[in-house]
């Protein structure tokens, strides 16, 4: 009798899983992290048991009871939160929840926002930066999708993630900046320090799979672009993952 847990995904039910967690995360049961990397362990996904593992402590099939009725809405949107620094530092870290917009700004000083451990309950995040003679640096999962737009005189804005591959329905984060002798910059793990995450029953195999698609410069479709020597996801808790085996024989075989 065949294993129903061994049978093989559909693009299809991987689409179903990433809704899941978006849902999770909008309940606020996912950090921004844990939904980036499970939303690229669902793309990865080859099984219906694979798959089943990703969501295994999220609630499934019961839909989540109704929310309480809320105040009626301000028509002019959503409210910003806004985080200064003037003539000094000023940084956001560790766990905290994003419910609407994230404002940051800096004149003669410097904000640092990571928004990894960071609850996020909408599908994207969106940030504003203002920046004078200052600089503003937003630390994010790799894996996200990073849309960066504005104006910039006499300064510099810059990117520096490694984003999902096209075609992904990978996080958003949403990133205006307004720069006048300053700097915005958006990194990723790969260049930030790590941070303690989860670990989940599914993430051996997860990373197993990811470790073979960075073996080489080239990637498949379904994995992550440019990946390939970057410490900061292959060291993850410390753990690097093993090789698979043809190489590590193919290696000892010519020692």
């Amino acid at each position: 009798m065949n294993d129903p847990g061994g049978m093989r995904a559909s693009d299809a039910e991987r689409e179903s899983v990433v809704e899941q967690l978006r849902v999770a995360s909008a309940e606020g049961r996912l950090t921004l992290a844990e939904l980036t990397e499970r939303t690229e362990a669902a793309y990865l996904a080859q099984t219906h048991g694979e798959l089943a593992q990703i969501i295994a402590d999220l609630p499934g099939g019961a839909p989540a009871p109704a929310p309480p009725p809320a105040a009626p809405a301000a028509p002019q949107g959503r409210t910003r939160k806004w985080i200064v620094a003037v003539l000094g530092d000023t940084k956001r870290t560790g766990s905290w929840r994003i419910d609407d917009g994230i404002g940051a700004a800096c004149v003669l000083g410097d904000v640092t926002l990571d928004l990894r451990e960071a609850e996020v309950r909408g599908r994207e995040v969106d940030v504003v930066a203002a920046c004078v003679l200052g600089d503003v640096k937003i630390i994010v999962p790799d894996g996200v999708d990073v849309e960066l737009s504005g104006v910039t005189i006499l300064g510099d804005k810059k990117v520096q993630v490694v984003e999902a591959p096209a075609g992904q329905a990978a996080p958003v984060v949403r990133v205006r900046a307004y720069v006048l002798l300053g700097d915005v910059k958006i990194i990723g793990d790969s260049r930030a320090r790590p941070i303690k995450r989860g670990w989940h029953a599914w993430s051996e195999w997860w990373q197993e799979r990811r470790a073979s698609l960075t073996e080489g410069d080239e990637f498949p479709e379904h994995g992550l672009r440019g990946m390939h020597g970057l410490p900061g996801l292959h060291d993850m808790h410390g753990f690097r993952p093993p090789r698979p085996p043809r190489l590590r024989d193919r290696r000892r075989d010519s020692r």
